[in-house]
C-alpha cells in the first residue's frame, strides 16, 4: 500500500469515526455549496474555477496551535489527488500579532517568510502577508485565517478572490 493510500485511508477513518463527513452538497454548484458550510466560523463565499470538487475537513493542532482545515482536491488522470486550495482556521496564543504569525508559518510550512519575501494584504480591517500561492491575515490575536491556492494551476488573481471571500460567521448567524 503506497503511503498516499495509506494515509488517504487514515483521514478516511478519522473523518468517518471524529468529526463525520460534510453533508452531501445538491447537485449542480456542490463545490459552492460545501464552501459555504461553516469551518470554525467562517465560510469561503468564493471559489476559484476548476477548483477540484473532493472536499474534506480536518481538525489537527501542531504547535500548541488548533488547526481547522477544508482541502478541496482534484483527481488526476493516474488515480491520485492534487491539493487545489487549503483554507485554514488557526486559533492560538502564540499567534498574538502578524510577526509571531508570520514566524509560526514560517516554521511549520518550513519556508522562509522573511519580510523581505512578504508582500502586504488586507482583508477588511485585518492586515496579513501573501507569498506565492499562500496569503494569511490576522484576524484579532490568536485567531489567523490561512488560504493556500495551488499557484501552477491558478493565478494571484483567483488567490485574492478567494481569500476575500473568506468572512467570519457572526455568532447572530451562528445561533439562529
Amino acid at each position: 500500500m503506497t503511503a498516499r493510500v495509506l494515509f488517504t485511508v487514515l483521514v478516511c477513518t478519522v473523518l468517518a469515526v471524529g468529526v463525520g463527513p460534510l453533508p452531501p452538497p445538491p447537485a449542480g454548484g456542490a463545490v459552492e455549496e460545501v464552501g459555504m458550510h461553516e469551518l470554525a466560523g467562517f465560510t469561503v463565499g468564493h471559489l476559484p474555477e476548476g477548483v477540484g470538487g473532493q472536499v474534506s475537513d480536518f481538525h489537527t493542532e501542531w504547535g500548541g496551535v488548533a488547526f481547522s482545515s477544508r482541502v478541496w482536491e482534484r483527481e488526476l488522470p493516474d488515480g491520485g489527488y492534487t491539493v487545489d486550495l487549503k483554507v485554514n482556521v488557526l486559533r492560538g496564543e502564540r499567534l498574538g500579532d502578524l510577526a509571531a504569525v508570520r514566524d509560526f508559518l514560517s516554521e511549520y510550512h518550513e519556508r522562509d517568510m522573511a519580510d523581505g519575501a512578504l508582500r502586504p494584504f488586507r482583508h477588511g480591517e485585518a492586515a496579513g502577508h501573501r507569498i506565492d500561492g499562500l496569503v494569511f491575515w490576522l484576524v484579532e490575536p490568536g485567531l489567523v485565517v490561512e488560504v493556500r491556492l495551488d499557484p501552477a494551476h491558478f493565478g494571484e488573481s483567483a488567490l485574492t478572490a478567494t481569500a476575500l471571500g473568506v468572512h467570519r460567521v457572526e455568532q447572530t448567524e451562528r445561533s439562529g
